[in-house]
């Protein structure tokens, strides 16, 4: 047995440690109660989400009957109600200073809305109102100029001041179901269309630049806030992308854990993890390097989750379901809300760095990554892992009895996609 015999060190200071770090991750799974509440009020599902840019604690949410509300999360309640379209709120954004934010709907308009309420007497009206000739499916506002862009039939890039469109980009033509603006190199937009395309476009040139064609359609997609040309696509076939935009050939990690279509997709204003919402009643957090999610929310009444935001301070996620909530968690789920003693604040960097050391022990890794899941997906997961293993079973076998060389290896990575256009 190798001694050291320093008199400094604790001849057990490693089995001391192993079992802290052990007591640290079992009380961790003890704690992690992510739910907070639950925002209720709306009379329909829940569609569309914004974040206030200026201030924390405000966020916008527009529902299936046309209905925008604005929600103050520190005193959990709705501080205005707004019958902003006859039918879906198909998108809503605030502008760059807080003053103001847009919706567009199925009736075919763009309106701008004052953030403040109305004063005593005044009657709720739009700023400005501008009626486009197809239904919009969705709407962004540059991060830095008075420009926003929304799509349908096409990408249209507008001006505030004016009712017609400053440009409009289209490369074939199907229906867009969202458009991105680049959060750092703000010329930049994505948009995901209908016939499987993610579309960049740079708005200097007025053209588009580049897409790439998966194998199945792609619902949006979200920027990371922090590399300036990396994003990751919501896709059908129960898979997220990060891609980097100068390499369009392979994405750079393929995020695999939803058992249905993702819905939406959201980044934490680090640029480490994303959260994403999927029809499968789940929310997931992935890190943005990893295949995995590192955690998953879920609750009895939860139906399919349509929209999903995380908020500006790291602190919290809100996701909007079908049936007419949107709920409050905590991003990460054991985290202790308020007010930290020094003391307490150092035992929780103490047992952090402990598990850290210990993470890849197999007692400590099983405790920290068990989920309780619903029955559904649990059945589900079983069943695609099955599917996986005979497809690779089936390519194996096929291989083997083919002439050497003639069935090449595809990685996982390239499978997914179909081309790349420039």
């Amino acid at each position: 047995v190798p001694r050291n015999y320093d008199p400094v060190l604790h001849p057990f200071e490693v089995p001391r440690e192993y079992i802290r770090a052990l007591n640290a991750t079992k009380l961790e799974r003890v704690f992690a109660k992510p739910f907070l509440s639950s925002l209720d009020g709306h009379r329909d599902g829940v569609n569309c989400m914004a974040k206030h840019p200026k201030s924390l604690s405000t966020v916008l949410s527009g529902a299936c009957d046309g209905e925008v509300k604005i929600w103050n999360l520190t005193k959990r309640q709705c501080i205005r109600t707004i019958q902003a379209h006859e039918g879906f709120v198909r998108g809503m954004c605030a502008r760059f200073c807080g003053t103001s934010f847009f919706t567009v709907g199925d009736d075919k308009t763009v309106k701008q809305w004052k953030m403040e309420s109305p004063e005593y007497g005044e009657e709720e009206e739009p700023i400005h109102t501008i009626l486009g000739k197809t239904v919009y499916t969705g709407i962004d506002h540059h991060w830095k100029d008075a420009v926003f862009a929304t799509c349908g039939h096409q990408v249209d890039i507008w001006d505030e001041q004016r009712t017609s469109p400053m440009c409009s980009l289209t490369w074939g033509f199907d229906s867009i179901s969202s458009v991105k603006f680049n959060p750092i190199e703000t010329y930049l937009l994505g948009s995901c269309a209908s016939d499987r395309n993610i579309v960049l476009y740079d708005m200097r040139k007025s053209t588009p630049l580049k897409k790439v064609i998966l194998n199945m359609r792609t619902n949006t997609l979200c920027w990371n806030p922090m590399e300036a040309f990396v994003f990751t696509a919501a896709n059908e076939d129960y898979n997220l992308y990060t891609f980097d935009m100068r390499f369009l050939e392979s994405p750079v990690t393929v995020h695999m854990d939803h058992v249905s279509a993702v819905l939406d997709v959201d980044y934490s204003p680090t640029g480490k993890e994303f959260v994403s919402a999927s029809f499968d009643k789940s929310v997931r957090i992935f890190p943005v390097d990893k295949g995995h999610s590192r955690e998953v929310y879920h609750t009895k009444r939860m139906q399919h989750v349509i929209t999903v935001k995380w908020t500006s301070d790291n602190k919290y996620i809100l996701c909007g379901s079908d049936e007419m909530n949107i709920r409050l968690w905590k991003a990460n789920a054991s985290e202790k809300l308020g007010v930290l003693a020094p003391r307490e604040k150092a035992a929780m960097n103490y047992n952090q760095k402990l598990k850290e050391k210990f993470q890849y022990h197999p007692q400590i890794r099983r405790i920290a990554q068990h989920r309780h899941l619903p029955k559904s997906i649990y059945c589900q997961i079983k069943e695609q892992r099955i599917m996986r293993e005979a497809r690779r079973r089936k390519e194996l076998n096929r291989r083997k009895h083919s002439k050497p060389g003639s069935m090449p290896f595809v990685s996982e990575r390239k499978k997914h996609i179909v081309a790349v256009v420039k």
